[in-house]
């Protein structure tokens, strides 16, 4: 279980890295803005500073969770801080896909994009590190 945990947790990191240099390197490009929701070159740049700094959000949740995969996998798979992290960030990832699909119904695809890995990474870190 615990590299089932593991995956699951990468895969929740590597996809919010992601969502970073899409919000936060690529956000004025057409292709990225649209994927959004944006509708317009105006709108893209009159929002990027917001994406710029969401996007490090999503950042640091995958270093957290990275972190988390790391010492977990480096030390005896019983190793607390490493377990600690990979549910916090990872549960926080998911209370963020929670919170955007409580903002409406177009959103839950997004939402289950962002949530789904997480919530099956906060599932199975918990089963995985008892």
């Amino acid at each position: 279980m615990t590299a089932v945990a593991l995956v699951l947790a990468a895969v929740a990191a590597l996809l919010h890295v992601l969502i970073f240099a899409m919000e936060s390197l690529r956000w004025r490009e057409p292709a990225t803005w649209r994927r959004f929701g944006i509708t317009s070159q105006a709108d893209a740049d009159t929002t990027a500073p917001m994406a710029y700094n969401q996007g490090f959000y999503n950042l640091f949740l995958a270093v957290g969770t990275a972190v988390g995969v790391v010492v977990v996998a480096a030390s005896d798979s019983h190793d607390t801080i490493g377990w600690t992290l990979i549910v916090f960030a990872c549960a926080s990832m998911l209370a963020a896909a929670l919170v955007l699909i409580s903002t409406g119904a177009s959103y839950a695809r997004a939402a289950a994009i962002q949530g789904v890995p997480a919530l099956l990474a906060v599932v199975t870190a918990l089963v995985a590190a008892n």
